[in-house]
């Protein structure tokens, strides 16, 4: 079939780093078939890799038209939302994602780090408590935890994350320890 021609082309320069190219062979396989939800989701993921975030954010509300109930579309949504400066509409995004694939780490990441933006930082650290549960040797996320803990007042808790950081990461445990005694 030629949207599958086009989007396993496209597929292919999205993993040698050819973004550009890649959304060529995208726009092709949507101009055959403009309900293909997998090259809709992966021309916003192109589109981002460019910087193009205004292409990318369409592109993936497209996605979601196609298919409203997409955990991972609605965390892309979120990250270039967020990367955009859009804390609202991150967080909503982040917490459709969540509420679809409470498994989710990545969302629960992202809504933590748009919590945290907004000033939202007790719910940001219930957020980011998901995403370390959910990914227990993600550095970045312990790390954003335990400056969660470290804004909210929470030293014994800061003290329990640096600790568990310290076990797998201890320069990003260092970093932690620096940052939260400034």
């Amino acid at each position: 079939m030629e949207r599958w021609r086009h989007y396993a082309r496209a597929r292919f320069f999205l993993l040698v780093n050819k973004p550009a190219r890649a959304v060529e062979g995208l726009e092709a396989a949507l101009r055959v078939d403009p309900d293909f939800h997998r090259a809709a989701t992966s021309l916003g993921y192109a589109h981002g890799l460019l910087g193009k975030d205004e292409l990318a954010l369409k592109a993936f509300r497209r996605a979601l038209e196609i298919k409203p109930k997409d955990a991972v579309v609605l965390f892309d949504l979120g990250f270039i939302h967020d990367r955009l400066r859009q804390y609202e509409p991150a967080i909503e995004a982040f917490e459709q994602a969540v509420a679809l694939n409470p498994a989710l780490d990545r969302a629960w990441y992202g809504l933590g780090l748009a919590r945290a933006h907004r000033g939202q930082h007790e719910q940001a650290a219930l957020a980011l408590e998901k995403a370390a549960q959910l990914q227990p040797m993600n550095p970045h996320a312990w790390y954003a935890l335990g400056m969660a803990y470290y804004t909210i007042g929470e030293p014994e808790k800061l003290a329990a994350t640096i600790a568990h950081l310290d076990r797998f990461d201890p320069k990003m445990a260092h970093r932690l320890t620096q940052e939260s005694s400034a």
